[in-house]
Formats: C-alpha cells, sequence, structure tokens
C-alpha cells in the first residue's frame, strides 16, 4: 500500500472499451500521480510508450496479466502522465482493477473528462473536443471523415484566420482612435471597412453551408402520397426490413414511420406516411398533418403517383415516381418502379444517391456540425454589423472586441469554463 502521503487525488481512470462480451478491455488512467500508482501496480515502469508483459499486484494479490503502457505527459492524450491496463475482459478483472485503483487513491472519471483535460491542458481546442465525440460516435463514412476533419483543426483553422483578421481590422481601428488628430491616410478606413465587408459575407456563406449538420445528423428523405399508392411497400425493400404493415386497405398507415438506412455513407431516415387525402376520420385525419408537417420538415420528397392519378399535385422540389409499374407503364421523363417485381428500384437509389451528394456537395471550406457553432458565427456577424454601422470609432472598437470574443468562446480561446460542464458531459465515461 502506497502512504497516504503520496495517494494522488487528481488521477482518474475509466474502462475506454465498451461492456459485454470480449477478449481485451482497456482500463486508461490520467493525472499527476500516474506515475505511483503504476508503479505500485506494476513493481516498476516500463519503459514509455511501450507495451509491456506485467503482473499486476494488489495487497499481496495477484490482479491480472496484463500489457501496461506508459505514457508521461506531456506528450499525451490528457497532456498529463497516465498509462494504460489492456486486461483480460472478465467482469471480476475489470472490478478488482479499478478497485485496487480505487485504493490507491485514484477516482473514477466524469463523462468527457479525458478530453476535458486535453483541452484545459492546451492539447485540444473546444472545436476538435466536440470532434473527438463525433468520431465516437461516427454511423456512417461520411461522418467518420467530417470527424476527422475536424479533429484534425480544419475548422479551427478556419475560425482562428478570422479571429487574426479581425485582430489587424481593430488595431487599425484603434490607431484611428487614438491618433485623431494625426493626417493617417485615407487608406486606412477604407481598408478596414473593405475588410469588414469580406469578413462579414465570409461569415454569411458559412451560415448558409449546413452541409456539416446535415452529415452529422442525417437527411431525411419523406415517402409521400395519396393511400394504397405503395409508400409503405417502398419503405419496406429501400430499408430490407419489414417496417411498415402494407395492406391492400387504403388508410393503413395512420402515423409516421420511420427507418434509419445508409447510402453513399450517408445515413437517411426513410419516413412513410398516412396517405394524403380527404377524410372523416379524425385519426386519419391527424396522421395527414403528421404526414404534412414531415413532408416540410424534409430534405428530400418522393411523391408515389399511382397508375390513375395525375401529377398535378406535385409541390415545388418533390421527385415524382410513378408505382405500379407492373400494372401500367409510366409516362415519359417519369422514373417509374414496381416493388413487386423490383424494376426501377435500382434506377431510384441511384437518384436518391445523386439527392445525397447535391445536398452534401460544397465548397472546399469546412462546414458548421452544430448548433452552438452556428449560434457562435451569427453572435460574431451580428457584432461586425454592428461594427460597420456604426459612427463612433469607440463603438465600433467594441463591436469588434465582441466579435472576436464569440469566434473565441467556439475554439475556447477565451470564456472556456462557462462551456466545459455543457460540451463533456455529453462524452462517454472512457473519453
Amino acid at each position: 500500500m502506497i502512504p497516504s502521503a503520496f495517494l494522488a487525488p487528481q488521477v482518474i481512470f475509466a474502462l475506454a472499451t465498451g461492456a459485454g462480451r470480449a477478449a481485451i478491455a482497456i482500463m486508461r488512467a490520467s493525472g499527476s500521480g500516474s506515475a505511483l500508482i503504476l508503479g505500485a501496480l506494476c513493481g516498476s515502469l516500463p519503459a514509455p510508450r511501450r507495451a509491456s508483459l506485467r503482473t499486476l499486484r494488489h495487497d499481496d494479490e495477484i490482479l491480472d496479466q496484463a500489457m501496461v503502457l506508459w505514457l508521461p505527459g506531456p506528450n499525451s492524450y490528457t497532456g498529463e502522465d497516465g498509462f494504460e491496463l489492456h486486461l483480460h475482459a472478465g467482469p471480476a478483472v475489470i472490478a478488482r482493477v479499478a478497485d485496487a485503483l480505487t485504493d490507491l487513491g485514484a477516482r473514477p472519471a466524469e463523462p468527457g473528462e479525458f478530453t476535458r483535460r486535453a483541452v484545459q491542458k492546451g492539447r485540444l481546442d473546444l472545436l476538435q473536443a466536440e470532434a473527438i465525440a463525433d468520431l465516437v460516435d461516427a454511423e456512417t463514412e461520411s461522418q467518420r471523415k467530417q470527424a476527422l476533419r475536424q479533429a484534425d483543426g480544419a475548422l479551427s483553422r478556419l475560425y482562428d484566420s478570422w479571429a487574426q483578421r479581425l485582430r489587424l481590422v481593430l488595431a487599425h481601428q484603434e490607431a484611428l482612435i487614438d491618433f485623431p488628430d494625426e493626417d493617417l491616410p485615407a487608406e486606412v478606413e477604407d481598408g478596414l471597412m473593405t475588410e469588414l465587408t469580406a469578413l462579414r459575407n465570409e461569415m454569411d456563406a458559412h451560415l448558409h453551408d449546413n452541409r456539416g449538420e446535415l452529415m452529422r445528423q442525417g437527411l431525411t428523405v419523406v415517402i409521400a402520397g395519396s393511400p394504397n399508392v405503395g409508400k409503405s411497400s417502398l419503405l419496406n425493400v429501400l430499408s430490407g426490413t419489414d417496417a411498415a404493415i402494407v395492406t391492400h386497405r387504403a388508410g393503413t398507415t395512420r402515423d409516421a414511420i420511420a427507418v434509419d438506412w445508409v447510402l453513399e455513407g450517408v445515413r437517411l431516415r426513410l419516413v412513410d406516411t398516412a396517405g394524403l387525402r380527404e377524410t372523416e376520420d379524425e385519426i386519419e385525419a391527424e396522421g395527414i398533418r403528421r404526414a404534412l408537417f414531415h413532408v416540410k420538415q424534409s430534405d428530400i420528397v418522393l411523391h408515389l403517383i399511382g397508375p390513375e392519378e395525375s401529377v398535378e399535385t406535385l409541390q415545388e422540389g418533390e421527385i415524382p415516381v410513378r408505382t405500379k409499374i407492373d400494372i401500367a407503364p409510366a409516362p415519359p421523363n417519369m422514373l417509374g418502379i414496381s416493388t413487386r417485381t423490383g424494376e426501377g428500384i435500382v434506377a431510384l437509389r441511384q437518384l436518391l444517391a445523386e439527392q445525397v451528394k447535391i445536398l452534401t456537395a460544397g465548397s472546399a471550406a469546412p462546414p458548421l456540425t452544430r448548433a452552438r457553432h452556428r449560434a457562435g458565427i451569427q453572435d460574431a456577424a451580428a457584432h461586425l454589423d454592428q461594427a460597420r454601422t456604426t459612427l463612433w470609432p469607440e463603438l465600433r472598437g467594441e463591436e469588434l472586441r465582441l466579435s472576436m470574443q464569440a469566434l473565441g468562446r467556439l475554439t475556447g480561446r477565451v470564456d472556456v469554463e462557462s462551456l466545459l460542464d455543457a460540451i463533456f458531459g455529453q462524452f462517454c465515461i472512457g473519453k
């Protein structure tokens, strides 16, 4: 047992691997007393960053034979001294090692505490930390790529470049304030306003680029149309499930049915809706109201049209699809499908893939990914608008400082503490 004077209350630990039956479980720890605790378990410290097979002991008891990694700071994930124990994944082994770590003065980590410490030590900024959380949660290829790009600092570099340009503008503005009697060139004022306008336009373009939020949250594809036109059948065929009940009776679907589906590396939510028609049935009318709501909130609408229907009811932006072409062929220039024979389904998938690419394609600039980022840029842009319109130089300078602070809050360069709990509380325990 380590004497109480050497206990390390700053050391945190957590299981970094998921629950369930597995061969290996990784217990990670971080904090200024990690060397003492690891030495107590292993007898001596392994060479830094080299895996070493050790017998873990505590209170004269063998806990496990584990692969051990000693990770001294500052070149570690958190920037602190830390270690990893690659244990056999039996629940009894994990529990006994956790008890030993607690006996030696460590404590279980809070959600996101490892990454929070990395931010506090300057190893990551807030945008990169959020990207780590997105990477852990990534379910599709597009989400993985986007999270990796943000974790590499793409979004941080964009916002930092804006902040640096604002600093230069503010320096020129301060010169105009401090030396009002000097004959400063008119180009100083003109250049200042030109740069503010350019920055505002870049922020506006960034705010209108919703690729990041679409890829992170997924796109919504609504299947709409009149009753008994084949909406539920198409949902089942595209998703490869029997999520929706299919009958010949019109009005079977009363509420929206949603199924997740991945296409071209992007997560889609397919939504089957109630058939659109006039009805006296109170329950069916509520289903139709909800169907219209989903249509308004959707990214893509597939409007299915039966063999006896016209296309006059289409709304702008909806994609018309003729169904049941095994009964009657589709008219020229309209995609037709048959869920019974499978005809046209491949073409419909290709059409959807093209729409997904259009919606998620954009400029080379990194996109917004979270509502927090959008709110921060909107705040920065609002202060730029005030700076461009105010006639008082001192007020313009203050608005420029407020705009810089809004950008700084996004990366964590300023005013970090008020954001940490909200951000890292969404993390899993071992991250």
